[in-house]
């Protein structure tokens, strides 16, 4: 498993694509903070509100874009140029080589939110007085994030088991994780009032990282990321082993 993890997490450094893309998820994120109207310097308050939000130009909305992009090569590649079959014909198994190929993914994710410490640091040095800032909000944020990443890359790990077309892969993880991330909240707006809204409202992801990022890291919350990430790399087993069917 580590062998995969090293192979696939070195190709994504030694990839100019990689850098790409993680340069342009910091100048959309970068952008609300200190650039757009209503940005920190502006508005006169030490927060990260516009870097968190769960919706608008934000981490977790570019991450939709950001982590299919990552993926969507890691088993559809290996489809195309024909190494899928050596690949599973290594003393690995199946769990083995995706889990492998799912951490070198999550890695990536994490590796390019690790700039955004940068943000945190200066409005904490630029607050009055220094430090006034809600560092246990940044805190569950920034963990509501990881494991925000950690779920879009499961999802986008089983798209590229699906298809061995990049594009299609992209864009089945898009879809897969928008519909989990704002579709369940979306359907729950229109059962508003409605006990079965709120209860649609629990099965997305939006529900579970707004309590995350309000500091408050309730196991509830962790366990919901945690199952959705091992159902998903679960049927990305099953993809696999379906070739033996």
């Amino acid at each position: 498993m580590l062998s995969i993890l090293r192979k696939e997490f070195n190709g994504f450094l030694n990839s100019l694509i990689a850098y790409l893309v993680i340069t342009v998820f910091l100048v959309l994120i970068g952008l609300p903070m200190w650039v757009f109207p209503s940005n920190v310097l502006d508005a006169g308050f030490a927060d990260m509100s516009a870097l968190f939000s769960p919706m608008g130009i934000s981490a977790p909305v570019v991450f939709l874009f950001l982590i299919p992009a990552i993926t969507m090569r890691s088993f559809a590649e290996e489809k195309k140029a024909g190494t899928m079959e050596l690949l599973l014909t290594k003393p690995l198994t199946d769990y083995q080589i995706i889990v492998g190929k799912y951490l070198a993914s999550w890695l990536l994710a994490v590796f390019a939110l690790l700039p955004t410490l940068v943000y945190y640091l200066s409005i904490y040095r630029l607050g009055n007085p220094a430090g006034n800032i809600d560092s246990a909000g940044v805190t569950g944020s920034y963990i509501g994030l990881v494991l925000l990443a950690a779920v879009f890359c499961s999802i986008g790990i089983f798209a590229s088991a699906i298809s061995e077309n990049q594009i299609v892969s992209f864009i089945l993880a898009f879809l897969l994780c928008g519909m989990l991330y704002a579709g369940f909240d979306g359907v729950a707006g229109l059962l508003s009032g409605n006990p079965v809204g709120q209860l649609v409202s629990k099965l997305g992801i939006i529900y579970h990282y707004n309590a995350m990022s309000k500091g408050l890291i309730d196991t509830r919350n962790v366990l919901y990321f945690l199952s959705v990430i091992g159902f998903m790399l679960l049927s990305t087993r099953l993809v696999l082993g379906s070739r033996k069917w």
